[in-house]
């Protein structure tokens, strides 16, 4: 029992030092004002590794034949849900208001939400992640929306539906590159946040869920875990990355102020990779990345007066 305490004081020490020093290096950033973004430790070939081998993943995000359309999009939505949750909030401690101030993702995108009367608000990174599951977890529940019974039919808004919550959980992928992917690391998850954002990445692609001037901004660790080719420049040679960060503000909905803010992006192409998919018309149960899809509560708090961009 005292080595097991040791080991998780040790644990807990490590993470409490990661996060102070997470936090000198952005308030040095910040207060250096040169707008250079910080290196991207998800792009170093140390921690590319999914947790999964690939093998069946077209099988995984193609439509089955006779399965309906609706359907295949909603137990996906809901597994991408579930486990985006589920790693948020294994990190949702060092997401903090004074810590995360502001939505960003990689490239110092920002993102805003939109609140009732359609106006732009800028909202700390926990704020918005939580307007997120707040919205997503109410929106699968309404069976008007996400019905799970058989004579109940999917309403003719679904799939633009699918792809507002899809471009909010991009959102949420992308803070946690950007913000929170040491602690990832020292938590050894990364290798399953891997896992989850390939299989996110490659059906998204697949059904054109996601806006690619949304998606750009995880371009380059696409192009890095095989999931997309890279960029082409006009004399056919790959295009260097940009690492210039973008002002240009991103709304809940995901469309951008600026169409110039985002380069080209190219079709990304199914890499297989084996993740076990069993959907149900009475039950929806997604499991993938060797994650058990248990959803993480998250506090309502005002939530209610705050919704997507339409």
């Amino acid at each position: 029992m005292c080595a097991v305490a040791r080991a998780k004081y040790r644990g807990m020490f490590m993470l409490n030092f990661v996060w102070k020093a997470r936090r000198k290096d952005k308030d040095a950033s910040s207060s250096g004002g040169s707008g250079q973004e910080e290196p991207k430790m998800y792009l170093e070939s140390t921690v590319l590794e999914c947790t999964i081998p690939e093998s069946r993943l077209r099988d995984l995000v193609d439509l089955p034949e006779g399965l309906d359309y609706n359907e295949w999009l909603a137990s996906h939505t809901l597994a991408f849900f579930d486990h985006i949750n589920l790693l948020y909030g294994t990190v949702s401690e060092f997401c903090t208001m004074s810590g995360c101030p502001d939505m960003t993702g990689p490239g110092n995108r920002q993102y805003l939400w939109f609140d009732e009367k359609g106006k732009k608000c800028k909202v700390a990174a926990p704020q918005y992640i939580d307007y997120v599951m707040t919205f997503t977890q109410k929106t699968v529940n309404d069976e008007s929306l996400f019905p799970t019974k058989f004579e109940r039919e999917f309403p003719s808004s679904f799939e633009s539906l699918v792809k507002k919550i899809h471009g909010l959980l991009l959102h949420v992928l992308a803070h946690l590159y950007h913000a929170h992917f040491r602690e990832m690391v020292l938590l050894q998850l990364h290798g399953h946040l891997h896992s989850i954002f390939a299989h996110f990445t490659l059906f998204n692609t697949r059904f054109n869920l996601v806006d690619p001037k949304d998606a750009a901004v995880l371009q380059d660790l696409a192009v890095a875990l095989g999931l997309c080719p890279p960029a082409e420049s006009a004399n056919g040679s790959p295009a260097a990355s940009s690492s210039t960060p973008s002002s240009s503000a991103v709304a809940a909905g995901g469309s951008t102020d600026e169409d110039s803010a985002a380069a080209e992006v190219p079709a990304c192409t199914a890499a297989p990779m084996d993740v076990s998919l069993s959907p149900s018309v009475t039950q929806r149960s997604v499991v993938t990345s060797g994650i058990e899809a248990t959803p993480v509560s998250m506090a309502a708090t005002t939530a209610g007066s705050v919704v997507p961009a339409q």
